[in-house]
C-alpha cells in the first residue's frame, strides 16, 4: 500500500477547514484514502470529523495512505498546505 509521510502545513493543524478541504478532495477521488498519526489507526480521508479527531497540531507528521499512489500524493499535497491561510 503505498504512504507517504508528510508535516502538517496548516497552522491550525488539521481543525475544521483545512479538514473540510481534506475531505472534499477525498470525496471526488476514485479511491480510499486514509490518514493517522503515526502509532495510531488511521482515519478515513474522506470524513473531515475523523480527521480532526487525530489532534494533528501544525507541525506534526502524519502518514498518508491508499491503493493508489497518485490519490495518495493528492491528499498528502494537500496535508502539507496551510488550508487555513486567507486566499
Amino acid at each position: 500500500m503505498p504512504t507517504k509521510t508528510v508535516v502538517v502545513g496548516s497552522a491550525v493543524g488539521l481543525h475544521a477547514r483545512p479538514a473540510g478541504i481534506i475531505s472534499e478532495a477525498a470525496l471526488d477521488l476514485d479511491s480510499e484514502v486514509l490518514i493517522g498519526v503515526p502509532g495510531d489507526e488511521p482515519v478515513d480521508a474522506s470524513s473531515a470529523l475523523l480527521i480532526m479527531t487525530l489532534g494533528a497540531a501544525n507541525g506534526d507528521t502524519v502518514e498518508v495512505s491508499g491503493e493508489v499512489a497518485a490519490d495518495v500524493e493528492v491528499i498528502a499535497a494537500l496535508v502539507a498546505q496551510d488550508l487555513d491561510a486567507e486566499d
